[in-house]
């Protein structure tokens, strides 16, 4: 054996698979149509959302997944381990769609509902556009535009990897320069065949959070050490003022706040991931990192251990959700939006969720491939019947033939 593969695999970082599935969580609420738990979770309190996390933990996970191989094996094999990962992302993109397309229609024909109509109009009014604007991904229906997203940063990190090669500064610079361009010139692909839209998260605005992570992953970033006492107090009163421009509860009540936001967050701030969205995450992922800094060692315990769970599973756990989403959806409107009825369909999904990082968990596993447990090498072998008689038992001429 190699002494590559007598080493020891890299531990886990706890902390990522905690937040993944933290993630994960969040987005089954924020999908699940007209939900009220919606009204609380973090992205009502601040600037950023849960999408922020989902990238960034996304650019440390490809950063320890892929980066390294660009490291050993060169850029050649590092490009296409990249495009293997976007084979299969792409592929999950379509059978994710379809599942909803066909979940959506199981629905209208077993309810008399109106589902398909609902999710997806354009694929009543103009399938031809629609089926090949779903396979270009250039039609995202909503609350599916993740994955696409995720699709174009993963392409572009041959490129990150490159230009380091070339100078330590131009995956910073290019970064920079694709950020910049989105805000002076519009920068996107097209979203929408029918009325010229982008794509609703540009990925050439949501690269710049993806490469925080990458790069500090890749420890081309520094960062500052946790539990800074001014740094804390700093990220402490960003995200206090932050409450006021961000949370309903006051926006509703108090028209100077409203119209304050309004004034310095445009329109297309989550499209395009207005600074105050990345500065916000930034500041709650190091106070919310010193402060669970204490406590590492026991992440992985009660309820941080089925996060991590559903973390280290996040693919799949991310497709189940989007899925449990929809159909959570069409039964809330059957059984009534009672706060009960909510409760334990968000409550049903979580686990369902957990239940399907199990699963998927337990196959990654290959338990067949391992060598046989005790109990079944004691199993008797099933009788067999001896020879002859399995010969005299044969047609005439299947014994002649043989």
């Amino acid at each position: 054996m190699s002494q590559s593969h007598q080493k020891e695999k890299r531990p886990r970082d706890e902390r990522l698979d905690v937040f993944r599935g933290m993630t994960m969580l969040i987005i089954f609420v924020a999908h699940l149509p007209e939900n009220s738990w919606n009204a609380f979770i973090p992205a009502r309190f601040g600037f950023s959302s849960g999408a922020e996390l989902f990238v960034f933990c996304s650019g440390v996970a490809s950063a320890l997944a892929f980066g390294s191989v660009f490291v050993r094996r060169g850029l050649l094999l590092g490009a296409a381990r990249i495009a293997y990962r976007i084979w299969q992302v792409y592929w999950a993109q379509l059978g994710l769609v379809l599942a909803l397309i066909a979940l959506a229609t199981l629905l209208d024909r077993a309810f008399g509902l109106a589902e398909l109509a609902k999710q997806f109009p354009p694929l009543l009014s103009d399938p031809e556009s629609a089926l090949l604007g779903l396979a270009t991904l250039t039609w995202q229906p909503d609350y599916l535009d993740i994955l696409p997203m995720y699709l174009v940063i993963l392409a572009l990190v041959p490129v990150m990897m490159a230009l380091r090669r070339l100078h330590a500064a131009l995956p910073f610079l290019l970064a920079g320069l694709l950020y910049a361009l989105v805000w002076a010139e519009g920068l996107n692909l097209p979203g929408n065949p029918w009325n010229g839209a982008g794509w609703f998260l540009n990925p050439f605005a949501w690269q710049l959070v993806f490469f925080i992570g990458f790069f500090i992953a890749m420890k081309w970033l520094p960062v500052p050490r946790l539990g800074d006492t001014r740094l804390m107090l700093a990220a402490t009163a960003f995200l206090a003022l932050s409450v006021p421009l961000s949370f309903w509860g006051i926006l509703e009540h108090w028209p100077a706040a409203q119209a304050l936001r309004d004034l310095i967050i445009p329109a297309a701030e989550k499209s395009n991931l207005h600074i105050l969205r990345v500065l916000h995450f930034l500041a709650l992922a190091y106070l919310v990192l010193s402060l669970i800094e204490p406590f590492r060692a026991r992440l992985d315990s009660g309820f941080g251990h089925l996060l991590i769970l559903i973390g280290r599973q996040s693919l799949a756990t991310f497709l189940a959700g989007v899925v449990l989403a929809r159909l959570a959806g069409t039964a809330a409107d059957m059984a009534g939006r009672s706060e009960l009825v909510v409760a334990l369909l968000n409550l049903t999904g979580f686990a369902l969720i957990l239940g399907v990082a199990v699963a998927v968990g337990w196959f990654k596993s290959a338990p067949w491939s391992g060598p046989a447990t005790k109990t079944e090498l004691q199993k008797p072998e099933p009788q067999r019947q001896d020879e002859p008689a399995m010969a005299a038992a044969l047609p005439t001429r299947v014994r002649e033939a043989s």
